[in-house]
């Protein structure tokens, strides 16, 4: 007898069974993604802050050296999380939401210094929120 494995079933063999889900391996690969993006972002705050569009003074909270570890922070826990849910670790699913939260209204802090990168990311938190918060609770990616 075979068995047949396609999107959404479980898997056959030792172990035991899980959900496969395509929604946590987009996750994954979306948290790298936005991960990478912050990563980016905090590099540029903290070595080339003439890049933005306003000065120090106009950007919220913080100044932009502040916000450079900040996104360098999010960024690098993001890529830590990503590789989580690409292996099925539910603590990286939850831990992904919340990260994904406070990078979008991080980046909403940040709209007015760097506006469509800023927008761009806070699109993609959104997506990564759904595509984390969609899969059955047992699903892996």
């Amino acid at each position: 007898m075979t068995t047949k494995m396609s999107h959404g079933s479980t898997h056959a063999g030792s172990g035991t069974p899980h959900l496969t889900s395509g929604w946590l391996a987009f996750a994954g690969t979306l948290a790298l993604v936005v991960g990478a993006f912050n990563v980016i972002d905090g590099l540029v705050a903290l070595f080339r802050d003439d890049y933005y569009l306003v000065g120090a003074n106009d950007i919220l909270v913080f100044d932009y050296g502040t916000w450079g570890w900040i996104w360098l922070a999010i960024g690098i826990v993001q890529i830590a999380v990503g590789a989580g849910i690409l292996t099925g670790r539910m603590w990286a699913r939850a831990t992904g939401v919340a990260l994904a939260v406070l990078a979008a209204i991080g980046h909403l802090a940040f709209l007015q210094a760097f506006p469509i990168w800023s927008v761009l990311v806070i699109a993609l938190c959104v997506l990564l929120i759904y595509a984390l918060t969609a899969p059955p609770a047992g699903a892996r990616g």
